[in-house]
């Protein structure tokens, strides 16, 4: 189990680790990788009760996971509001157990903070996102501490970026990605 929950450090100071739930991993991890100060994205699965799940496992709903995005970021480059404010606008967070097509517990709108700072900036961004009405259904996103974290199987880590043809990424994820670009074109790596 790979269940870093602490800030690891770097080279000019600290990075901290988000995870993150939308949907699918792939949508996430491939506008992740392209936000400015994100230094590193990893698609596992986290909240769940069976040890060391699997994508198979994961997908029959049954453990508890949800499909989620690792993030080792630098808060000196990107904070993590700034990480949540582009969580809130490249996923719905107002459909329970559901994204587009993608239906089941697995595809939850979550975030699993590591530490009570994160727990703190993420009520208050979600109060920011509720009072401000952007969405017309309240939000259903979880907040939960991260308990456990399961990297997935090496097939799905960079996924769009190695299969930009494929169907899902085509129809799915290039969409996603396409609306990032346009609406944080400043906070693009460049």
């Amino acid at each position: 189990m790979s269940d870093q929950t602490d800030a690891a450090p770097a080279g000019n100071g600290r990075y901290e680790i988000a995870t993150l739930a939308g949907g699918c991993f792939w949508c996430l991890e491939a506008v992740y990788l392209e936000l400015r100060g994100v230094v590193h994205v990893e698609s596992g699965y986290a909240g769940g009760h069976v040890p060391n799940p699997n994508y198979r496992q994961v997908c029959t709903g049954r453990t508890g996971h949800a499909e989620v995005v690792r993030l080792t970021f630098d808060p000196g480059r990107v904070s993590f509001r700034d990480i949540l404010r582009v969580f809130f606008t490249i996923h719905d967070p107002t459909t329970l157990n559901r994204q587009g097509a993608d239906v089941g517990s697995q595809y939850r709108s979550a975030i699993f903070y590591h530490n009570e700072q994160q727990r703190q900036v993420a009520q208050a961004v979600m109060a920011e996102i509720s009072a401000a009405a952007i969405w017309p259904d309240p939000l259903v996103t979880e907040l939960s501490p991260l308990t456990n974290y399961y990297p997935a199987e090496d097939y799905h880590q960079n996924y769009y970026a190695q299969n930009p043809n494929q169907g899902y990424c085509r129809v799915v994820v290039a969409p996603k990605v396409a609306k990032f670009r346009k609406q944080f074109a400043a906070d693009l790596k460049k």
